[in-house]
């Protein structure tokens, strides 16, 4: 093997290690009956340790409790690894209610800002079914240094919709915070009959070529074997963000089969899959920069 090959693939390697896995998981009705589910909350609770950032949407608990119940199977007496919570107001139109969750290792990443996003533009008013809770975090270890992750969990009806609305999300965002880099993420429903094929000419987050999709149109995010939907999306904006991404790095992660759970057992945890990505560490992107200043100055002696 030659010596470039072997440093590239070490590169590559030590990448990803040391890259910074950011998931998002809808886990269907995540309220106290599924909270009391020992085998379903360990799974779930694996599920969060894989991740250095996870949006867990569609939380159903009135008492407050799914965070701190998480925060003590997730710590416990571990003091490598401290896991932290950022969960929004009960949101949604009458009595239904849902609550987004952020939880992150606190070595890794920590919170500049969250805000829930009011959703009252004039002649637009009331789009979105939750509106985003929106977190920008820090993460000093990244390529990217900051970030500001949006999250979405539309109703199926009013997807087309919902997911439009992001545009104006980001455009307020980034005035607001003078925001570079951001992530959109959660659960569109952006697949089957909710955004069929000719919907995605309305919906600017797809025709406009800065926003970045890393989860396909023909991926399947949920876990029924008789579906084959991408209802998970990630979204990504910002020449810095989206020149960080690990290659290759955009997946759903099948905890089903990670796991060796059969079909129904992994429906009593959720009827999707996460979906993740990962950020290059900022070790790795000096070390690029520096193997591609090196070929350069070789490539000038040599001529």
């Amino acid at each position: 093997m030659s010596q470039p090959l072997a440093a590239l693939l070490l590169l590559l390697a030590v990448n990803g290690a040391l890259a910074l896995r950011i998931c998002s998981f809808n886990i269907r009705s995540f309220g106290e009956t599924k909270r009391e589910n020992q085998k379903v909350m360990d799974v779930i609770v694996k599920v969060i340790k894989r991740c250095d950032i996870i949006l867990l949407m569609e939380i159903k608990d009135n008492a407050n409790q799914i965070c701190p119940s998480l925060m003590e199977r997730l710590n416990g007496n571990s003091r490598a690894t401290t896991y932290n919570c950022e969960i929004s107001s009960r949101l949604g139109r009458k009595t239904y209610k849902e609550q987004y969750a952020f939880i992150y290792k606190e070595k890794l990443v920590t919170v500049k800002q969250n805000y829930h996003y009011h959703d009252v533009q004039d002649g637009d008013t009331d789009v979105f079914s939750r509106e985003p809770f929106v977190v920008w975090f820090q993460s000093p270890q990244t390529a990217v240094k900051d970030f500001v992750i949006v999250p979405l969990h539309t109703t199926p009806e009013a997807s087309v919709k919902e997911i439009d609305e992001l545009v104006d999300v980001y455009e307020y965002l980034k005035e607001h915070w003078k925001a570079k880099n951001f992530i959109f993420m959660g659960d569109f429903n952006a697949g089957c009959s909710y955004v069929p094929k000719k919907a995605w000419s309305s919906i600017r987050l797809r025709t406009d070529s800065k926003f970045v999709w890393l989860i396909g149109d023909q991926e399947d995010t949920t876990v029924r074997t008789s579906t084959n939907c991408a209802y998970d999306r990630i979204v990504l904006t910002g020449q810095e963000i989206v020149n960080s991404v690990v290659p290759k790095s955009s997946s759903i992660f099948d905890f089903q089969k990670a796991y060796g759970l059969t079909e129904e057992e992994a429906l009593e945890v959720s009827d999707h899959f996460p979906v993740e990505f990962k950020l290059q560490s900022a070790k790795v992107s000096t070390n690029r920069k520096r193997s591609s200043s090196s070929k350069k100055r070789t490539r000038a002696r040599r001529t």
